[in-house]
C-alpha cells in the first residue's frame, strides 16, 4: 500500500466533507451556527479545490470542508495532501457513490506525489483512510503506475538514455514474467533503418525494445511508445528555451510501459506487445542530415527535410513491426508535435483514430476519468503534401505557412499501419508547467486511467468490439 493511504486508524480520524458549489447555500443553511460562521468568516463558498478547516474549541481540526464544482470534480481532492497537517483523514460523503469516492481517493494519491530521486523530501504527513468497500487494489495500481510514469519522465537525460530505458523495460518484464527482446547493432541497422538513422548521432546507441506478455490465444494488442530520451533537434538544433525540457521526449515510451504495467498487474486477458524505439537525437559527425533519404522497415523511403521531426521516423519502423503481427489494436503514444499543443493547449491530448467507434470509446472512457482529450481529423487531402520527388514521402510539409502539423504527422504515421487494424495515435504534452490539484509540476501521465478503463471494458470479460 502506498504511504499516502492507511487501512486502519490508530487514533482519531478527521472527516473531509465535500461540498458542491451548486449545493453550497442549502448546505450552509443546514449547518450549526458555529460552523456556518467559520465558513463565512473564512470566505468559503465551495469553489472548486478550495478548502476550509473547521477547528474545535481546543484549536484542533474538527473537520475539513472541500469545495467541488460538481460530484465528478474528484481531482480537487489532489490539493489536500500537501495542504493538510499530519493526521489521518477520511472522506465523509454519504450522498456520493462508491465509484465517486474511489476517484476521490485516487486524486488524493495523485496529489501525494513528490519527485525524490535527487532531493531528500519528507512524505506529506496527511494520510487517507481506506473506507470499507474501496477497491484498494485498483486505487493502488492507478496511483503507483502514475507515480512510475511521472518518475520516468522527470529523470534527466543524463540518467535516462536508451540503454537505461531498456533496463527499466527488462525489470518490468522480469516482474511480470514477460518476454523481452532488445534489438541493437547490426540487427537494428538491417531491420529498423529509420530507428538507426535517428539514433546513430549519439554515443549511446539506439535500441528497439520489444516486450510480450499474456495468453497467445487472447486478442492481440500493441502499445507503441516514442522513446527519444533526449531531442536536441539534431543538426537543426532546437533553440532555448525549447531544448530545456527535451528529457520528456520519451513520454510516449513511459506511457506505453505504464499502461502495460497496469494491464499485466490486472492480468487482463490480452496478448500484449509493447514496442519502443529508444534513441537520442544528438549532433555529431554521424548525425542524420537534412536532405538524407532513408529506408524504413516497411520498405518506403523518406526524404528527411527536418531532423527535428525525428519521432515520426522511429515510430514508422515500430508501427511497421507492430502491423506485421496482425494485432486487433495498435495504440501509439508520442510527444510528437508542438502543433498539437498550439491547437489544444498543454492539458488536452490530441487523438487520431482510424475508426469512429474506436475514437468514441476512447473519448468516453478518458472523459469519465477527467483526462482531457480531443479527436483530430485524419484529413487525407493533406497527404499529397508529404509526397516527395525523390522518395516515397517527406517527413515534413515544406509548403510555406501550410500549418496542420499535428494532422500531417498523424497522416505520416498512418502510412505504416497495416490495413484492417484498429489504430489510435495520442499526440500528448504530459507535462505540468505549474502545479494543479492532483497534478504537481513536472512530468505527468495523461492517458493511463481512461485507457485502462477502456481495456477493462473491452477485454476484461472476454468482450471484443
Amino acid at each position: 500500500m502506498l504511504n499516502c493511504f492507511v487501512s486502519k486508524a490508530d487514533g482519531r480520524v478527521i472527516p473531509i466533507i465535500p461540498v458542491c458549489s451548486g449545493d453550497f447555500i442549502d448546505w450552509l443553511h443546514g449547518q450549526p451556527e458555529r460552523i456556518k460562521n467559520i465558513a463565512i468568516n473564512n470566505n468559503f463558498v465551495a469553489k472548486s479545490g478550495k478548502s476550509c478547516l473547521i477547528l474545535d474549541q481546543n484549536g484542533g481540526i474538527e473537520q475539513v470542508l472541500l469545495g467541488l464544482k460538481n460530484k465528478e470534480d474528484f481531482l480537487s481532492f489532489g490539493a489536500l495532501p500537501e495542504l493538510l497537517p499530519a493526521a489521518c483523514y477520511e472522506i465523509a460523503a454519504e450522498n456520493f457513490s462508491l465509484n465517486q469516492l474511489e476517484h476521490m481517493a485516487i486524486a488524493w494519491g495523485l496529489g501525494s506525489y513528490q519527485f525524490k530521486q535527487y532531493k531528500d523530501l519528507k512524505d506529506f504527513g496527511a494520510k487517507l483512510l481506506y473506507k470499507d468497500g474501496y477497491n484498494a487494489e485498483r486505487i493502488n495500481s492507478v496511483v503507483s503506475s502514475t507515480f512510475w510514469v511521472r518518475d520516468l519522465i522527470n529523470i534527466p537525460a543524463g540518467d535516462m538514455y536508451p540503454e537505461k530505458l531498456a533496463e527499466i523495460a527488462s525489470n518490468l518484464a522480469s516482474e511480470f514474467k514477460a518476454e523481452l527482446n532488445l534489438i541493437t547493432g547490426e540487427e537494428l541497422v538491417d531491420n529498423f533503418p529509420a530507428v538507426y538513422a535517428v539514433g546513430k548521432g549519439s554515443d549511446r546507441q539506439p535500441v528497439l525494445i520489444d516486450l510480450r506478455y499474456g495468453d497467445l490465444d487472447a486478442p492481440k494488442i500493441v502499445l507503441v511508445g516514442k522513446g527519444v530520451c533526449f531531442d536536441s533537434g539534431g543538426l537543426q538544433l532546437k533553440p532555448t528555451p525549447n531544448i530545456v525540457l527535451q528529457k520528456k521526449d520519451m513520454t510516449g515510451a513511459a506511457h506505453a510501459l505504464g499502461l502495460a504495467r497496469m494491464i499485466m498487474e490486472a492480468k487482463l486477458p490480452v496478448n500484449l506487445r509493447v514496442i519502443i524505439p529508444a534513441v537520442e537525437n544528438l549532433i555529431s559527425g554521424n548525425s542524420i542530415k537534412p536532405g538524407d533519404i532513408i529506408k524504413t522497415r516497411k520498405g518506403l523511403s523518406v526524404e528527411v527535410l527536418n531532423t527535428d521531426a525525428e519521432g515520426r521516423l522511429i515510430l514508422a519502423d515500430a508501427l511497421a513491426l507492430a502491423s506485421e503481427w496482425q494485432p486487433e489494436l495498435i495504440l501509439n503514444f508520442a510527444t510528437l508535435t508542438g502543433a498539437a499543443r498550439i491547437a489544444l493547449g498543454p492539458d488536452i491530448t490530441a487523438l487520431f483514430a482510424n475508426t469512429d467507434s474506436l475514437a468514441a470509446d476512447i473519448i468516453k472512457n478518458m472523459s469519465s476519468e477527467q483526462e482531457p482529450i480531443w479527436e483530430m481529423p485524419l484529413y487525407q487531402e493533406y497527404l499529397d503534401e508529404l509526397k516527395s520527388n525523390v522518395a516515397d514521402f517527406k517527413n515534413i510539409v515544406t509548403s510555406e505557412g501550410f500549418g496542420g502539423g499535428a494532422i500531417i504527422a498523424a497522416l505520416f504515421l498512418q502510412q505504416f499501419v497495416g490495413n484492417g487494424i484498429q489504430w489510435a495515435h495520442f499526440d500528448m504534452n504530459a507535462y505540468n508547467v505549474v502545479s494543479k490539484p492532483g497534478r504537481p509540476e513536472g512530468g505527468d501521465a495523461c492517458c493511463l486511467r481512461g485507457l485502462f478503463k477502456y481495456f477493462n471494458n473491452r477485454f476484461a470479460d472476454g468482450c471484443r468490439t
